[in-house]
């Protein structure tokens, strides 16, 4: 009876060859997490003895019955071909299952116009999401994805591969025949899930609400899953120096760029100004990395304060408590419509004016984009 490494402070896998009580479980676990100059999300338990059930029993005494599927991970692949839990009884589809239906009926994501077809997609695309997610976690799947990156025929590229991934002729050439799909149309997956996200809203809440035919209630958008992948605003811009310093032709960076920003949640609304700031800039005087991000910045403050000066003017609104209300919309990063802080910004006009409503509902939708486009940016109105 042994336990290995228990209080070893760099260590990330667990040797268990022993009947722990509850307690001592929870406690032997939490150990794993730790690893030499790195943190890591979760550790690896192995046993010697058949310790599924008492892990199961500890870890819904110190959270819920559902812990434990959160907690407990199954084999890379399961999480690949499929698994039912033993547990629930609920059969699990894997990876390379929903890839192939991703791609058979949803070859080109431009397409998907019906209502149906959309429905279909965000949930198939979202069970994508799920066990994508989970696969990160394994070096297996991290090496498949890096596989998209490699010269197959540069056999110098491929042995360092190989080394790099403790992979032999025979693996190697088992994960070439694993269905992948490219970087690219993922982005475009990612971009038309988040139109649909986006459709959606529109159709419910706005003029054309009734227009829906499906029931949409049954489905959620895996939004905090996209938000765990999100690529921030500083690594597109210096997507976009490497772009532009290996390619010069600005049309095909902004494709790209277009591309990549629609993948996103929390970028999306700046597709303008970053494809604004690509063709009215000189991209070759940017030296580096840090000075294509602050160029842009730059760029961003100047339109920033240019555009509050239009729809100031264009709305009519009381100038100083518009300006205030913009600023305080910017820094906490969102537009409220609640108390008086909307209404001391519009023009003067009786709350009994048919318009009014109107008027109040349209100057907010603007500032709503208005803050969507610029949050982050810093600097003054």
């Amino acid at each position: 009876m042994f336990l290995t490494g228990f209080d070893a402070p760099t260590l990330n896998t667990l040797f268990v060859d022993k009947n722990l009580r509850y307690h001592g479980l929870i406690q032997a676990y939490s150990r794993t997490n730790r690893i030499y100059d790195s943190t890591k999300t979760f550790g690896n338990i192995v046993t010697f003895r058949n310790l599924e059930q008492p892990t199961i029993n500890a870890i819904t005494l110190f959270g819920d019955k559902n812990t434990k599927n959160v907690v407990l991970e199954k084999s890379y692949k399961e999480y690949m071909e499929g698994f039912t839990d033993l547990v629930t009884g609920d059969a699990h589809r894997g990876y390379l299952e929903i890839v192939k239906e991703l791609q058979e009926k949803f070859p080109n994501p431009d397409e998907i116009i019906k209502e149906k077809d959309k429905k279909d997609f965000a949930k198939l695309f979202g069970e994508y999401l799920h066990v994508e997610n989970i696969l990160q976690n394994y070096d297996e799947y991290v090496g498949l994805q890096a596989l998209q990156n490699i010269d197959t025929s540069d056999p110098i590229a491929v042995e360092e591969f190989k080394e790099k991934h403790f992979l032999n002729d025979e693996q190697f050439n088992a994960i070439q025949d694993i269905p992948v799909i490219e970087v690219r149309t993922v982005q475009d997956y990612r971009s038309t899930y988040n139109d649909i996200r986006d459709w959606l809203h529109r159709e419910k809440f706005g003029k054309e609400k009734d227009s829906t035919t499906l029931d949409w209630d049954d489905l959620v958008f895996e939004v905090e899953l996209l938000k765990s992948q999100e690529i921030n605003l500083d690594y597109i811009l210096e997507l976009i120096f490497e772009h532009n310093k290996k390619n010069k032709d600005k049309s095909a960076l902004v494709e790209e760029v277009r591309r990549l920003i629609r993948s996103s949640i929390g970028n999306r609304a700046k597709e303008s100004l970053l494809v604004d700031f690509i063709n009215q800039s000189d991209l070759d005087k940017i030296k580096d990395k840090a000075s294509i991000i602050e160029a842009f910045f730059a760029y961003a403050r100047e339109e920033q304060k240019r555009e509050a000066s239009e729809l100031i003017t264009e709305e009519k609104l009381n100038e100083e408590a518009a300006k205030r209300y913009l600023e305080t919309s910017l820094k906490r990063e969102y537009a409220s419509e609640n108390g008086m802080e909307l209404n001391s910004i519009l023009p003067k006009m009786s709350p009994l004016n048919p318009q009014y409503l109107t008027k109040k509902q349209t100057v907010f939708k603007k500032i709503v984009d208005y803050v969507e486009k610029f949050k982050g940016v810093g600097g003054n109105i």
